[in-house]
This record gives structure tokens, sequence and C-alpha cells, in this order.
């Protein structure tokens, strides 16, 4: 199997756990909505599970599904510059994501393994396990900023910024 193969592989089987995710928030949704007011029976489980869907789906999806041409960016100034420029201003970004995230990063960890004392009002869900999609998220960022960062110095990416991520992310094809 090759790369290419096995990134589309993992790629489809992160949308289907998003659209998972998205269908359990939707459904309690619904739940919440039926029992508060059609039985009159408020519950605090429907509202709690949206929650914790709405942030694991945010982070899962930004992190494994959301393609870098997808982000929303403020590109005034790399829209108005040439492409070597471009290419300039992209990696000063990367390194700085970089080392921000670097540097986040074991406060992170330390902070989301110390709430392991504390958990969720109704599902009673550990909240090192609740936080722990971020310490994913963090990873997964700087993955994907060491890879804009390679291909830039590497010549291999545009780096424009504007929607152009230069073949650093995956695309839903597995194109890197």
């Amino acid at each position: 199997m090759r790369i290419a193969q096995i990134g589309r592989f993992l790629y489809r089987r992160a949308e289907n756990l998003l659209a998972l995710m998205l269908a359990v928030m939707f459904i309690a949704f619904l739940l919440q909505i039926a029992f508060r007011y059609l039985l009159n029976l408020p519950t605090g489980w429907t509202s709690e599970l949206t929650v914790v869907m709405w942030l694991w789906l945010v982070l899962w999806g930004a992190a494994f599904v959301l393609r870098e041409d997808e982000e929303i960016r403020f590109d005034l100034l790399q829209s108005g510059v040439g492409p070597r420029a471009r290419r300039i201003m992209t990696a000063v970004g990367a390194l700085a994501l970089i080392g921000l995230y670097l540097l986040s990063l074991p406060a992170v960890v330390d902070y989301v393994t110390f709430m392991k004392v504390q958990s969720t009002a109704y599902l009673k869900i550990r909240f090192d396990y609740l936080f722990s999609i971020y310490v994913i998220f963090a990873v997964a960022v700087l993955v994907r900023y060491l890879w804009i960062l390679w291909r830039i110095l590497a010549g291999g990416g545009k780096g424009s910024g504007n929607g152009d991520s230069g073949g650093a992310a995956p695309t839903s094809e597995g194109q890197a």
C-alpha cells in the first residue's frame, strides 16, 4: 500500500469520526429538546454531551480534517507581495507557530494530566480524558507546520498563505 493510499484511508476515517461526533451531538441536542419541552424533564447529561462533542469535534476537525486551504485567514499583507516574499512570510509564520506550540506543549500536557482529579458533573468523564484532545490537536498542528516549513525550505511549496498551502497539507484526495 502506497503512502498516499494510507493517507487517504486515514483522512476518510478522520472524516467518519468527525461525522459520528456531529451525529452524537445532534441526537443529544434533540433529546435535550424532547426531554425539556415535551416531557418536562430537563436533563443535564444531554447538554454536557453536546458540549463534549462540540469540543472534540472542533479540535479533531482542525487537527485532522481541515485542510490548509480551507482555513480562514486574514491575508491582506501576503496577497499584496510577490511569491518570494509570501514564502518568507509563510516560513516566519510557521517558525513562530512551531516555537509557540513547542513552548506551550509541556505546560499543556502537565495541565491536562493534572485535571484527572476532576470530572464532568453528569457523565463523570475525567477532565484529563476530556481535554486530551487539545494535546492531540497541538501535536497535529506542530507536525503540520513542521511539514509546511520543510516544504518551504526545500523549495517545494509556494507558501502564499492565501489558500495555497504549497502542497503542505494533505487534501481529501490524499495529495501532499
